[in-house]
């Protein structure tokens, strides 16, 4: 049994995933655990309001099954078998719970899952089979990386890079295809944004990297679900110069078509500083920079001194996209809006949020699912990026660095 199969690595938050993660206390017992004995284990449901992201992994000495998700209130959870001797829970952190489940022989995790049932609404499954108590042991473990907002962690590339860049240095480029995994994104019909914007994301990705001194990365690579706050951890971990993330919307009333540039709205922007001071790792808030000793009030100002020049290079880089965009593609009647989405607030990388069009229009889905018209969207970033670079680089030349 491969490790990783033991380990549920947490899957997600859903369609609402952006307004759930401001959230306290999002998920809740939605009934009775059940349970399902059987000749060599057990399965282990638990229903819930709401689906979170999570982790399950076993422990021995004692034998132990643990669960680790965002902000579930376990109060009234009764567990009625012989095979679980206690169970305890509790909170983790400020955002996550822990609920641990004693066992009284070595039943180790055979699978876990939290398919969703009726809406936003889930329920976690942990089905547990007979091991040895050598084979517990030797698949026991939690996985690695702390918890803050989320279970997995930006990679560990070494030390940040500035992202200002340098004379000759690539353009570093973060590409963020919205939502995936257990997050489909808005849906209609059998299309979901997920997918759409992840099979954009690698052709822009080859457009860029073919213009020339240019390095893309993607936030994700598969269907799998990514942590907003994940997302723009990634983007410092990997030197980015500019972080873009990609969407597709939908409006339940009204005929809105065309393309639209978010950056973060000022509103958001104290709310983000604080926010991001108070759960986020201080080595993820500014590249290059080491505030792990530093306090809240320091970290803040660092970040706004940061914010300060990156609202206006961010900016720049909007009016760049939406300037290129106009001239190969439709664009919605207000291309440039503000908005406070979580994958816009890293301080000191220029980021936008670009919605290729809106799902709900015939059009704009008929649109992204064409290869011409997905052509020259990629083109007009590529141009819009290109464009920005160059009169930031100058810009940066005439502040000195």
């Amino acid at each position: 049994m491969m490790r990783q199969v033991l380990f549920a690595i947490w899957l997600g938050i859903l369609a609402s995933a952006a307004l759930a993660q401001e959230r306290s206390a999002l998920s809740r017992l939605a009934g009775p655990a059940q349970m399902m004995d059987s000749a060599d284990g057990m399965t282990l449901t638990l229903p819930l309001t709401i689906a979170v992201p999570y982790r399950v992994y076993q422990l021995a000495d004692p034998w132990r099954i643990v669960v680790e998700s965002r902000q579930i209130d376990w109060t009234g959870l009764a567990i009625e078998n012989a095979r679980i001797v206690e169970t305890r829970f509790g909170q983790l952190n400020p955002d996550w719970t822990r609920l641990v489940f004693l066992l009284d022989a070595p039943l180790g995790l055979k699978s876990v899952q939290m398919p969703l049932t009726d809406g936003a609404t889930g329920r976690l499954e942990i089905a547990l089979a007979r091991q040895t108590p050598e084979a517990f042991a030797a698949f026991a473990g939690a996985p690695g990386g702390q918890i803050e907002n989320g279970p997995r962690r930006a990679p560990d590339v070494g030390p940040a890079v500035s992202p200002l860049r340098q004379p000759g240095e690539p353009l570093r480029v973060v590409l963020d295809p919205g939502h995936g995994g257990i997050d489909p994104g808005a849906e209609v019909g059998q299309v979901n944004e997920a997918d759409l914007m992840l099979g954009f994301a690698r052709e822009l990705q080859e457009l860029l990297r073919r213009s020339g001194n240019i390095e893309v990365t993607l936030t994700r690579t598969d269907d799998a679900f990514v942590p907003l706050e994940a997302r723009v951890s990634a983007a410092h971990a990997a030197g980015a110069h500019v972080f873009i993330s990609l969407h597709a919307d939908v409006v339940l009333e009204g005929n809105a078509s065309g393309a639209t540039v978010y950056t973060l709205s000022d509103d958001a922007s104290d709310i983000a500083s604080e926010k991001l001071a108070e759960r986020h790792d201080r080595e993820d808030l500014l590249a290059g920079v080491d505030l792990t000793d530093q306090d809240d009030v320091v970290a803040r100002v660092l970040m706004d001194m940061a914010r300060t020049d990156t609202a206006h290079r961010t900016n720049e880089l909007a009016g760049n996209l939406i300037s290129a965009m106009e001239t190969k593609i439709d664009l919605y009647k207000k291309p440039r809006l503000e908005a406070g989405f979580s994958v816009l607030k890293a301080p000191d990388i220029p980021s936008v949020l670009i919605e290729l069009g809106f799902m709900s229009s015939q059009i704009d889905l008929e649109n992204i699912q064409n290869p011409e018209w997905r052509l020259r969207a990629a083109m007009a970033i590529r141009d819009g990026l290109v464009l920005w670079a160059i009169e930031d680089e100058a810009e940066a030349d005439l502040r000195g660095k």
